[in-house]
């Protein structure tokens, strides 16, 4: 449990810094959401397309590409981690990625975190250390049900669809967390499907898991999330983002976790009660990081800029 805790929280580091520098350098493009409708094609198509068009231009900008490099250096870690633990253990210690992205994002624009910024960071540690320290909350590995894994994944597909036909045409900051909830869906399935990589690699080989669905599935499901997760940084500003995502992806892994590796159910009422405490913690302080002070005036700076109204003192102005 101690190598799949200290991996899990490596990989959120890594998260974490590659999803401010990724926001970051996606916030200098011109991507704006795509609306339904739009030269005649049906709006699952427009968003997918626009969101191409989006990383195209990502790849022309080195800070994208060194967040791209830190974001497959937490694939590793994360990897690593599945491999001492379970998908329902290490997804939720995931979240602690906004404690690493938040910071360096304000710095990115010469900021500094507010005290209740501080407060929300110290609900999401106080969530996890709960988490953590009762017996039988934190699930621990267990054999794959195949066919359930199957099964979750059609069911993540369906929900990941319905959700981006949701999210066409809706206000940025909408439309921005909709696509986030989707990526988190989508990222929440990669780990089952690396979690099964993983052991189909140190187990049966590279020949038998290039046969095998598994390495496929976290294929087509990383590759959706990422997608996904570009447009929801180049739509809106990093926390709720981010906060989306990392809210989705935990409970998501947590059930999928549950229902796809026959893990045991905390069942006694301190265990349960512990679990909903944390629960409510990890998406307190979540929550708060993206409605904390500072976020509301990287909305305002934004919305100065697009409109030309001033809101605070002037964006510093980059050039690539």
């Amino acid at each position: 449990m101690v190598w799949a805790v200290g991996f899990a929280l490596l990989g959120a580091l890594l998260f974490g810094t590659s999803a401010a520098l990724q926001q970051h350098a996606a916030r200098q493009t011109d991507y704006a959401p795509a609306h339904p409708g739009e030269a005649g094609t049906p709006k699952h198509i427009v968003v997918v397309v626009s969101l191409i068009r989006l990383i195209r231009r990502l790849f022309r900008r080195p800070l994208w590409l060194i967040g791209w490099c830190a974001n497959l250096l937490g694939f590793g870690a994360q990897a690593a981690a599945l491999h001492f633990g379970s998908v329902a253990l290490v997804q939720p210690l995931l979240v602690t990625q906004l404690l690493f992205a938040l910071p360096l994002s304000l710095s990115l624009r010469h900021r500094r975190p507010d005290w209740r910024d501080l407060v929300s960071a110290g609900l999401i540690c106080g969530g996890l250390a709960l988490f953590l320290s009762v017996r039988g909350v934190a699930p621990r590995a267990d054999v794959a049900n195949r066919g359930w894994a199957i099964l979750a994944g059609l069911v993540t597909a369906v929900a990941v669809v319905v959700i981006i036909g949701l999210a066409t045409g809706r206000k940025p900051e909408v439309h921005s967390t909709l696509v986030a909830i989707a990526a988190g869906l989508c990222f929440a399935y990669s780990a089952v499907a690396l979690s099964l990589t993983v052991e189909d690699l140190l187990h049966r080989g590279i020949a038998a898991t290039a046969t095998d669905w598994p390495g496929y599935a976290l294929a087509v499901s990383t590759l959706t999330g990422l997608l996904l997760e570009q447009g929801a940084f180049a739509a809106g500003s990093l926390p709720p983002a981010v906060a989306a995502m990392n809210i989705t992806n935990p409970v998501a892994s947590y059930l999928i976790g549950i229902f796809a590796f026959n893990v045991t159910l905390p069942r006694s009422a301190t265990q349960l009660t512990a679990l909903l405490i944390a629960a409510v913690l990890i998406s307190a302080g979540a929550i708060g990081l993206a409605h904390s002070p500072s976020v509301r005036a990287d909305r305002d700076e934004e919305y100065g800029v697009r409109t030309g109204r001033s809101s605070g003192p002037p964006r510093p102005q980059t050039s690539h």
